[in-house]
């Protein structure tokens, strides 16, 4: 028969006046002199309240909320806490034996005492003040909190009468103390107590660690049964999960290697590429679902493509522009929709790719003088990244993102949402020293006027002759940067709220999950709105648009020369590196176990794709895609159903179903096709301070459920407000902040180089995304154990 710890809470309610003489509970039962507990729940069931009267003398009626829930135990060979207190227990318990009581509260006045005569302990509290915190009605000796054993049967569940354990929390104790009482003979104590020997006595302050509190040293209570070993219980759904697609038969290995994983890609996925467009229409909520994800995928990648054209175009002196991007998204989205592994992974040209073209490229065109062969070093580039790519799928390449850990991903996760927040923060200020710190918005004082008149006329007349270009002179319009401020931060504070309007008690719970779902088109409509028609006064500057942009000419590479084909060759296994990083780990972000994915990932098939859709985008020198961080697990997060789950007071929110579906990939990125047809409007309407605004809202809801963020964050909360994961009960917190802090260190020496302004030191970027995973295992594991890491890093 298994056994199951419970732990029951009374709850005093304001009394009441009744006109009746005979109390009773809820549902219409006489009370008895003493509470009857609940019916104890069994795993899978909630906890159903009990209503008990009791009769005072100066009162007519009161009542108490009685709850019972099932206590989770501690594996005490893993959880780092846990056996700490076992060690505590065994140097600090007090013990007082063979005591000739029979009433609770004598029994408890005694134990009280023994912990004020602990010579070891300077806690100083009275003993009134602690019964009644034990008491939740002292005059009916009904205990606040207590623990029960349990066993349970095919004839209902039985408690231990043997034994009671009551626990209480004392604001004027500074530490946990544990009194074991051993009764001269047995005493009856009320329901489910009448042949109690031992009395369990346990004390806390109010405020401390989650993992310290009373409640948590309830499972050393009762004997521990065997546990699944060594296995988070945010991580076990990953035994209901398909195969490791890394781990092959012992068939497969006597197999040619030549395209093997391609191949166990295929076969994975296949027999599920019907049910990836029935899953998009049939199922509960799935239309809402579908409807909901279209729009926020069009939004993420339509407003990102227009931002990153303007800053190419910026870049490559027009040769790439936003039409071509649009043309790029649309068509590498749709076909990778249509035929790549992984369906939920979304295509996007990144701010990573717009600085290598401008770093890379187009500064080595000028440096050796061919500005005229930009499309085809463009083009050489590209192929020779699609060389490489092929490469590494047939080679089975991307097994080795088997030792990309956690720790590789959150890194770069974080990477990818500081070059977001980064790109908003740049404009801001760029708009800033153009239009508010413009030198007329700082006119010369009187005494100055005649002798600044001539600084300034002579001033205009030699840079004139020298060059125009430095002589640009931007009116005073402080009204333009503080609109811009304002729709910038307008979006974010929308599309945040209405993302996390599921946590708010407003409308009802379909109500706020419809907002939530429509977050961020929602945000980007009604700023836009605001932006073009409430302030038009304000003229805010439209993005540069090209109508005459031709998409299909083919790149003149047999103009370049053979120098520059094999410089094109370098350039390229430099590109070819950071789409294999970039892919991959996006891959893994989306396949990661918590996101209970079923039919499999697609790590090599996803990047053969990839590579013969930039082989053909670069054919015709438009921009490249790969996949994008975040916006592919944002992806899956919004086919999601997730469900919020509260553990000792803190609220997590768990995936229970993803909608594997192609179908939001396809019509978001047919509906990126039909919008060049809106260009340049209505387009140009939304300004480009909204646009900074979503990058800021992706750069801040790619936070969520990202653990080094959430490790970030316990440098500065106190501990008895930290959250009870799994890591923070099986590691001990000096190694959590270690841990974080070299994470830490390696996202530092990322952003100097990823963010230097020196183009040779962005070319070693995806070399050092590489250099992540042997140092995960190969210096960390000297610093931190093995054991430990499992813990922190563990998928």
């Amino acid at each position: 028969m298994p056994s199951v710890n419970f732990v029951h809470e009374d709850h005093r309610l304001d009394p009441m006046d009744s006109p009746e003489n005979e109390t009773k509970t809820t549902n219409g039962d006489t009370s008895p002199n003493y509470p009857l507990l609940p019916t104890p729940t069994i795993e899978g069931h909630d906890p159903k309240p009990r209503t008990v009267w009791i009769e005072e003398e100066n009162e007519f009626e009161a009542l108490l909320h009685a709850k019972v829930e099932k206590i989770p135990l501690k594996d005490f060979g893993t959880e780092v806490r846990a056996f700490r207190d076992v060690e505590n227990f065994l140097d600090r318990t007090l013990l007082v034996l063979n005591l000739d009581k029979n009433g609770l509260d004598e029994i408890l006045e005694v134990m009280f005492e023994k912990i004020k005569d602990d010579k070891t302990g300077e806690d100083k509290f009275s003993t009134a003040e602690s019964m009644s915190a034990v008491f939740s009605h002292q005059s009916a000796q009904i205990l606040t909190k207590t623990i029960y054993g349990t066993t349970r049967s095919d004839g209902g569940v039985y408690f231990d009468q043997s034994w009671i354990c009551a626990l209480c929390e004392v604001p004027s104790v500074s530490r946990r103390h544990v009194v074991i009482c051993r009764l001269a003979n047995p005493a009856n104590l009320g329901a489910n107590s009448q042949d109690v020997q031992f009395l369990i006595l346990v004390v806390a302050p109010t405020k401390e660690k989650s993992t310290k509190t009373a409640l948590n040293w309830s499972p050393f209570a009762r004997r521990l049964p065997i546990r699944e070993k060594s296995i988070p219980e945010n991580r076990k759904s990953h035994l209901l999960l398909p195969k490791n697609p890394f781990e092959d038969d012992e068939k497969e290995k006597l197999k040619c290697p030549i395209g093997r994983g391609m191949i166990q890609d295929i076969k994975r996925r296949l027999p599920h590429y019907w049910s990836d467009y029935k899953d998009g229409v049939i199922g509960y909520k799935t239309p809402q679902k579908l409807i909901s994800t279209t729009l926020f995928l069009y939004f993420a990648c339509v407003l990102p493509n227009i931002a990153f054209g303007m800053l190419n175009d910026n870049n490559t002196n027009g040769a790439i522009g936003v039409k071509k991007i649009l043309f790029s998204q649309c068509a590498g989205g749709i076909i990778f929709a249509l035929f790549g592994g992984q369906p939920l992974i979304v295509l996007l040209t990144t701010a990573p790719l717009a600085l290598y073209t401008k770093s890379k490229i187009f500064f080595f065109c000028l440096s050796i003088d061919i500005w005229r062969g930009f499309y085809s070093m463009f083009s050489c580039v590209g192929l020779w990244n699609c060389f490489f790519l092929i490469i590494y799928s047939v080679t089975n390449l991307s097994k080795l993102m088997k030792f990309s850990s956690r720790s590789t991903e959150e890194i770069f996760s974080l990477f990818i949402t500081f070059a977001f927040s980064a790109d908003a923060i740049k404009d801001t200020i760029k708009d800033f020293n153009k239009y508010y710190y413009t030198p007329d918005c700082f006119p010369p004082t009187n005494t100055d006027h005649s002798v600044t008149n001539v600084t300034t006329n002579t001033s205009i007349d030699l840079t004139n002759v020298t060059d125009t270009s430095t002589t640009i002179h931007h009116p005073c319009l402080k009204e333009n940067s503080i609109l811009f401020l304002l729709l910038m931060l307008g979006t974010v504070w929308f599309g945040i709220t209405l993302f996390n309007f599921t946590k708010t008690p407003f409308l009802t719970a379909g109500k706020r999950e419809l907002l939530a779902d429509y977050a961020l088109p929602a945000a980007v409509l009604i700023m836009s709105f605001f932006g073009s028609y409430v302030f038009n006064a304000v003229a805010l500057k439209p993005f540069k648009y090209v109508a005459e942009t031709t998409l299909f000419e083919l790149a003149p590479l047999h103009t370049l020369p053979w120098p520059a084909v094999i410089a094109g060759a370098g350039l390229g296994f430099s590109l070819s590196l950071l789409f294999f990083m970039d892919q991959n780990i996006s891959s893994a972000l989306v396949n990661t176990p918590s996101n209970k994915l079923k039919k499999g990932a697609a790590y090599h098939w996803d990047l053969f794709t990839v590579a013969i859709i930039n082989g053909f985008l670069s054919i015709f020198t438009l921009p490249w895609v790969h996949a994008a961080l975040p916006h592919s697990p944002l992806h899956v997060k919004a086919l999601a159903d997730v469900e919020e789950r509260v553990d000792q007071g803190h609220v997590q929110q768990i995936v229970v179903h993803v909608r594997e579906t192609r179908l939001t990939g396809i019509i978001s990125h047919v509906m990126i096709g039909l919008s060049m047809f809106l260009l340049p409007y209505p387009l140009s309407y939304i300004p480009s301070p909204v646009l900074d605004g979503l990058f800021l809202y992706v750069a801040i809801t790619a936070l969520y459920g990202n653990q080094l963020f959430d490790r970030i964050q316990l440098f500065f909360t106190e501990q008895s407000a930290y959250p009870p994961n799994h890591y923070i009960r099986r590691v001990p917190q000096r190694k959590i902040h270690t841990f974080t802090a070299i994470q830490l260190l390696q996202l530092l020496v990322l952003c100097i180089f990823g963010f230097s302004p020196i183009p040779y030191m962005k070319m070693v970027f995806p070399i050092l995304i590489m250099f992540l995973m042997p140092i995960r295992h190969k210096v960390v594991p000297k610093i931190i154990s093995q054991k430990y890491l499992s813990a922190l890093d563990g998928h």
